[in-house]
């Protein structure tokens, strides 16, 4: 659909035929607006934007990619870029101006309200990571003193500048968070019910320094659209609402797989991000799993004698070896999901070990059989099936632990568990199946 509406676009502005366009992007929604106009060559761009009706080119422009919203900053006049950034939600304003060279970090804020320029400042100051950074201001408080027609007639007056409603945080003069509210509890009780005796008073909140994984994860766990920030004196200071939320959880998911396949995390696109930064994102995780492997060749050198003795034992080790990476990136995938949703926890650690080993324990003696009778019936020799079947028995179960407790030793010694993912695992365990596949022949062999 992308595609369709942006030749469309084109094609109306090959004709120059403004009104017609203004029209269809006014009929769209501002996320489908932002990715049509991440296709459409940067010298229409500008046109495309100056055609959308004042919100919904505020409502796109938070939306867009840095590199269009830097486009647009430069060649806006400073009343346009005034009315663009009153028009955003703080927390947007902020993140935009995070992203931004200085040169126009600069300009913005010297043409943004005094007010937005002063909260923008205070959430830069939070740590990247932490709940503070990831905050809007804009947010509805009542009194505890109101009357549900009160509290409705201060809605009204405050919810064009509200990043949401549906939550209503209750709090005292000093800001002192003490309850909340939805809006429907308002419009089910009676118009002189006080907010003190309707209002929520258990209240679950997270601290500007937390970080925001853990805001995200709580806001899923208890179903929170959005989330109250308070400082160290309990004062709300802000709200996490679910989008900014989803994002967070999609960027530590991509930050997770990064991880499980030996790349370090990076920041930018895929498109965005140079050859040179891939390559260095890369090279230093595949120098250590190259050297690693080397481990798998030194142990292989002692066992030439068992090579000229019995070579049918060669044919082999690729699927051993196979079979072992294969399980313990199973097992470590299961542990690490699990531990990211706080399924799993550190004091799991023995549970998750047995539960492990009765799963390894039925599949090594299904895969033993199955290639047992393979190699029996391909070869007709049942003492290389019974050695590699025997070895299959002790690599699975093996691998799987190594796959499980890695994960849960990365957690405890506090790194990422990602870490220990694939790629390190699979190392880990060539080496281990080496070693039991050629113990277990050099003993039936007599070598």
């Amino acid at each position: 659909m992308t595609a369709e509406i942006t030749a469309a676009i084109e094609r109306l502005l090959l004709e120059k035929q403004y009104y017609s366009l203004r029209a269809l992007l006014s009929q769209m929604n501002e996320a489908d607006i932002a990715a049509v106009f991440s296709e459409v060559t940067e010298d229409s761009l500008p046109l495309l934007f100056r055609l959308l009706p004042k919100d919904l080119a505020a409502d796109t422009f938070a939306l867009m990619d840095t590199d269009n919203q830097e486009l647009l900053i430069n060649g806006f006049s400073d009343n346009e870029l005034k009315e663009v950034f009153d028009e955003l939600y703080v927390d947007d304003a902020a993140d935009i101006v995070e992203e931004m060279p200085a040169n126009v970090v600069k300009r913005i804020l010297k043409n943004t309200d005094p007010k937005m320029r002063h909260i923008i400042n205070e959430i830069l100051k939070y740590p990247e990571d932490s709940a503070g950074s990831l905050m809007t201001t804009d947010y509805i408080s009542l009194r505890p003193d109101m009357t549900v027609t009160d509290a409705i007639k201060r809605i009204r007056r405050t919810i064009s500048e509200a990043e949401t409603v549906y939550t209503c945080y209750v709090t005292d003069d000093s800001r002192y968070l003490l309850g909340y509210l939805s809006v429907k509890n308002l419009l089910l009780a009676e118009p002189n019910d006080k907010i003190c005796d309707i209002m929520e008073k258990t209240i679950i909140c997270v601290h500007t320094l937390d970080d925001k994984e853990d805001v995200a994860k709580n806001m899923t766990k208890y179903d929170f659209v959005t989330m109250p920030v308070v400082d160290d004196e309990r004062r709300l200071v802000g709200i996490v609402t679910f989008d900014d939320a989803i994002d967070v959880i999609q960027d530590e998911v991509t930050e997770d797989i990064e991880r499980m396949a030996a790349i370090s995390p990076i920041e930018e696109s895929y498109f965005k991000t140079s050859d040179f930064n891939h390559a260095r994102k890369r090279i230093m995780w595949l120098l250590i799993l190259m050297l690693s492997a080397a481990i798998t060749g030194l142990i292989l050198t002692q066992y030439e004698e068992a090579f000229g003795a019995v070579t049918e034992l060669v044919y082999f080790i690729p699927m051993l070896m196979s079979v072992g990476g294969n399980c313990g990136s199973q097992s470590s995938t299961m542990i690490i999901r699990g531990m990211s949703v706080d399924e799993i926890k550190l004091r799991d650690f023995f549970r998750v070990v047995f539960t492990e080993f009765r799963i390894s324990l039925i599949i090594s003696i299904i895969l033993a059989a199955v290639n047992g009778v393979r190699i029996w019936l391909m070869q007709g020799d049942i003492k290389i099936a019974a050695v590699v079947s025997m070895s299959i028995i002790g690599i699975v179960i093996l691998s799987q632990l190594i796959g499980c407790a890695l994960p849960m030793a990365a957690k405890k010694c506090r790194l990422d568990p990602a870490v220990m993912a694939a790629p390190l695992i699979t190392t880990i365990v060539d080496a281990a199946s080496i070693l039991i596949y050629f113990s277990i022949a050099t003993h039936f062999y007599n070598l």
